[in-house]
């Protein structure tokens, strides 16, 4: 065993796919790229979720209480990363990365047109986000595009670095 740097830590426990996360407040839709977030209960489906104070999309987050996350495949990567490379206090991301954003049912943030899965949010519990910026989140509708067959994720190692989502197996579980 050899020491590794405190500082790198979140590169070995950083295994969910990297996602956009849309908000919308006061007729202005911003997306921005996150990869800080983990399902915390399955019924209803809780989804635990850190969004800086430093984010353009935190303020809307916070004041609203609703975005959406959208699930991009391996081909969006390019634009995740320029997504998460750049602020919507002074760009339109969805005009920039030519994305398209559709109405979503619940809540006021925009679904991702080219993301294979849609997932409409409403925050339940914000006891530490003035603590830790950590939302929880309540999928309330969940989308997802027939079309995309078999799509890869993108799950950030750091430094750009992704893994890509790989080989699925099968094993034998007591799991519903």
């Amino acid at each position: 065993m050899k020491d590794l740097a405190l500082s790198k830590v979140y590169q070995l426990l950083e295994p969910g796919p990297v996602v956009l996360l849309t908000t919308a407040r006061k007729g202005r839709a911003n997306v921005m790229a996150m990869s800080w977030q983990t399902m915390v209960e399955f019924t209803p489906p809780l989804v635990a979720c850190v969004v800086s104070n430093a984010d353009y999309s935190f303020a809307a987050l916070r004041a609203t209480k609703q975005c959406v996350i959208a699930i991009p495949s391996l081909e969006l990567a390019p634009k995740v990363v320029e997504i998460g490379n750049c602020s919507g206090l002074d760009t339109d991301k969805f005009a920039k990365f030519h994305l398209t954003p559709r109405p979503a049912e619940c809540v006021v943030a925009p679904l991702v047109v080219e993301c294979f899965a849609n997932l409409e949010c409403k925050v339940v519990d914000t006891r530490l986000v003035n603590k830790y910026n950590l939302f929880i989140l309540e999928v309330v509708k969940a989308w997802i595009d027939p079309a995309q067959k078999n799509p890869k994720t993108i799950h950030h190692h750091g430094f750009g670095r992704f893994a890509v989502d790989g080989e699925m197996i099968q094993l034998k579980s007591k799991m519903p």
